[in-house]
């Protein structure tokens, strides 16, 4: 599996390049992002060694990374990013995801937009369950979970709970 591009009303998810990296490393320079986990601001350089070994893609055949940068397009610039972990098995495909908005664009319902796109083009890739580990003080991210279909399960993973959608009607 590939990331595609995904429009949605107001933003293209864009398939990653590693031309993204100079103005993704803008997008993710305000160091209050990393409030929720670990990191610091990025350099251009970083990101662009960061983005040739995620678009070079999983050495494992039964593992997908799917990552975009997220364009708003009133304002013709990117926003954030979003990834989708996809792993394949006998019983199913589970796709891990994540979504940062750089701080500028936070408040615009961007985020969500993002996440339902996504969760979309997941559902007709097939995938048959979302998860999403999100930090129990990221408030924003959790109200963002729970709109778009998720439920907390209670489960903890390195300081995070693990959030659950079932996407029903999947094709397989």
């Amino acid at each position: 599996m590939a990331a595609e591009r995904i429009d949605t009303d107001r933003l293209v998810l864009v398939p990653l390049r590693v031309d993204h990296a100079h103005e993704m490393a803008e997008v993710l320079a305000d160091p209050s992002l990393y409030a929720f986990f670990a990191g610091a601001p990025p350099t251009a350089e970083i990101m662009r060694t960061r983005y040739a070994y995620l678009v070079a893609g999983s050495p494992d055949p039964a593992v997908s990374w799917c990552n975009w940068v997220v364009h708003l397009r009133e304002a013709d610039c990117l926003t954030g990013f979003a990834q989708a972990i996809v792993t394949r098995s006998d019983q199913g495909s589970t796709a891990v995801i994540s979504l940062v908005t750089g701080r500028p664009w936070q408040g615009r319902g961007i985020g969500g937009e993002a996440a339902l796109g996504m969760l979309g083009w997941l559902r007709g890739q097939g995938v048959d369950t979302v998860v999403a580990d999100i930090h129990p003080d990221n408030r924003a991210s959790a109200a963002a979970a729970a709109r778009s279909g998720f439920t907390c399960t209670g489960e903890v993973l390195h300081d995070r709970l693990r959030w659950r959608l079932r996407l029903s009607g999947s094709r397989r």
